[in-house]
């Protein structure tokens, strides 16, 4: 099934779930959020009297709304059926302490006439030969379960009217399903519940839960955890779950908005809010690891996938978490993520399951490693924690050490090193972000010295230490004048007048700007420099003010990204140019999903949110741009 578009998100630290506008559940992780994900598919629908069946995510009488509760993660999808006047209001939300996924339905009746309204439950759990997949009949549902997990979907209020174990696929459409067996080994079963009748103007409830729980070695554990679930509250959770979303919203309110004056204020406000509830659901608790997105493309079939954590992505989330008074997760992500991930040479790979271990790779990139050097600096700036520097100092020296021997191997053409892709994850080669990358990291390791002066290590007033501490310096400043003059001469093209990207295919690029903004290896107002961004304007812009990643960029048909619209907007603030620095953003407000979710591109005919949603990077380019917004 293609299931590539996620649009909305909601969770708790433990639980992930990812729908449709139209409220169709498409995934749901546990206990990671990079593994793993047990949807198949999820599909709930109503017979209404003597109707086939109604999916609520699929019926040409029906009409969507989708909203969450305001600054929750609680999410609302009206479902109203034209043909039978039916609305359906389907509230989905996770308790904050429960890793159970609620989905309430209240079904009100608009019509004037009786309304005999059963509920239908069709699901398929992924299963594999290595861990198949069965399903077992419980109290109230189902429970599909293999080796080392199950899900158990369960109606707290109503015993279960029918099922189908074996064959739903072929019935489930008439609304009628029946089963003698109990238990069967089926990937994909039923459930169904009777409404009743629901009289004119009356309205129903009831609550569909999904647990997830690894398998217990004692089958009645999983029993008696189901009959506890049964006897929550869920109007209470209901409650505590909006109250602690709200809470944490004014608590992460960092950057201390203003009520908005105008439409264009609320949907910026909008987004604002948005992003502090986006950051904590890409975000593992235990560790820190922050994936760039919810995942889109399980069976890799138009990319590499993005439940995993990027250490350059997940370095400028930090910078935008900082600004939201998120020390206490931004500060894991250094002292727990990075530690554990760091090679043994010093460098970090391309990316990783947020729980530290390797994720698939295809490549290495030189600026993940020089990223976490540059945020460690950025985030003592924020803090001014002396005791943090000094407990990750090691690390960055590690760290140090290998992007020296890159860098020499660069210059010396001796290819001791692997050839680095660019940030893009598309380009190898020696490239122009990446070595400003190294030129901020070496930046970032002189001013920790600084910070940290005699107290650099426990061997205070060590002289074998600080001259290895002296040299080490003397020996980062060499490197970064050779740094800027290998750019100077290898990536700046004199007949373009303007930095390209790498010495060999001389593409323009928006990266290059990140030699500007954050990395300052160059001032914004520099004449190669305003060139490169005259030449950007020219060759990147596109006709409705999106901007392209680079010249003849094919992935995913090459439509603008938010991303590269605020990093032009990050050059013109520092540059001063406001008029320019509104233009470039109001292209990211305005194509904004309904639900104020930023994407990792805009479709550049339809200017709506496309391919990937809540990408932790957009979202965190946003709190960067409206914070220097604000203090401009």
């Amino acid at each position: 099934m293609n299931k590539q578009l996620n649009e909305a998100i909601i969770g708790n630290k433990n639980l992930l779930a990812t729908f449709t506008h139209k409220g169709e559940l498409q995934r749901l992780y546990f206990p990671d959020r990079s593994m793993r994900q047990y949807i198949n598919f999820s599909h709930v629908g109503i017979k209404i009297n003597d109707s086939n069946l109604i999916y609520l995510h699929d019926d040409i009488n029906n009409s969507y709304k989708q909203y969450y509760d305001l600054n929750t993660n609680i999410l609302n999808t009206e479902i109203t059926n034209a043909y039978f006047k039916l609305k359906i209001l389907q509230t989905d939300f996770v308790p904050i302490k429960e890793n159970v996924l609620v989905r309430r339905y209240t079904l009100i009746n608009e019509n004037n006439i009786d309304l005999n309204v059963k509920l239908l439950i069709h699901q398929g759990i992924l299963s594999s030969d290595n861990n198949f997949v069965s399903c077992k009949l419980i109290d109230n549902g189902m429970t599909q379960y293999a080796h080392d997990f199950m899900v158990s979907t369960f109606c707290k209020e109503k015993e279960t009217l029918s099922h189908q174990i074996h064959g739903s696929q072929n019935t489930i459409i008439s609304g009628e399903i029946w089963d003698k067996d109990y238990i069967g080994m089926s990937n994909d079963s039923a459930v169904s519940y009777d409404i009743e009748i629901i009289k004119p103007g009356e309205k129903k409830q009831l609550d569909i839960c999904i647990l997830v729980e690894p398998q217990p070695k004692k089958l009645a554990d999983i029993e008696s955890e189901i009959q506890r679930i049964k006897k929550i509250d869920f109007n209470k959770e209901y409650i505590k779950t909006k109250s602690y979303w709200r809470k944490y919203v004014k608590a992460h309110d960092g950057l201390k908005l203003k009520e908005p004056k105008n439409s264009y204020e609320e949907k910026i406000a909008d987004i604002y809010y948005r992003s502090i509830l986006v950051f904590p659901l890409l975000t593992n608790a235990d560790t820190g690891g922050i994936i760039a997105s919810a995942e889109i493309d399980e069976n890799f079939e138009k990319c590499g996938r993005y439940a995993y954590t990027w250490p350059r992505d997940a370095v400028f989330i930090t910078k935008a978490m900082d600004l939201l008074n998120m020390k206490t997760e931004v500060d894991k992500f250094y002292k727990v993520f990075c530690k554990q991930t760091q090679s043994k040479s010093g460098m970090w790979e391309q990316r990783f399951f947020s729980d530290t271990k390797l994720a698939p790779c295809w490549g290495y990139q030189i600026d993940e490693t020089a990223s976490v050097v540059y945020g460690v600096y950025s985030h003592y700036k924020h803090i001014n924690d002396f005791k943090f520097l000094k407990e990750t100092l090691p690390m960055c020296e590690k760290a140090i050490d290998f992007l020296k021997k890159y860098v020499k191997d660069i210059f010396n053409k001796t290819n001791k090193y692997h050839v680095s892709y660019d940030l893009w994850e598309m380009c190898e080669g020696v490239h122009l972000y990446s070595l400003a990358s190294i030129y901020a990291a070496f930046e970032s390791m002189l001013e920790i010295y600084k910070v940290l002066g005699k107290n650099v290590s426990d061997f205070e007033n060590n002289r074998l230490k600080d001259e290895k501490i002296e040299k080490s310096k003397e020996e980062i400043e060499k490197l970064q004048v050779k740094i800027k003059k290998y750019i100077n001469e290898n990536m700046y093209d004199e007949e373009k007048k303007s930095y390209v990207r790498n010495a060999e295919d001389k593409k323009m690029d928006m990266s290059i700007i990140g030699s500007v903004v954050p990395f300052k290896l160059f001032t914004p107002r520099e004449k190669k420099i305003q060139n490169t961004i005259e030449r950007i304007n020219l060759s990147l812009r596109t006709y409705t003010g999106g901007f392209q990643r680079f010249e003849g960029d094919h992935y995913m048909n090459g439509n603008p990204w938010p991303i590269c619209n605020m990093w032009m907007t990050l050059y013109y603030l520092e540059k001063g140019e406001k008029t320019k620095a509104k233009e470039t953003f109001d292209f990211v407000v305005k194509t904004a999903s309904k639900l104020n979710l930023l994407g990792e591109q805009v479709d550049n005919n339809t200017l709506k949110t496309n391919w990937v949603i809540a990408l932790g990077w957009s979202h965190a380019m946003f709190i960067l741009v409206l914070e220097k917004i604000l203090s401009k």
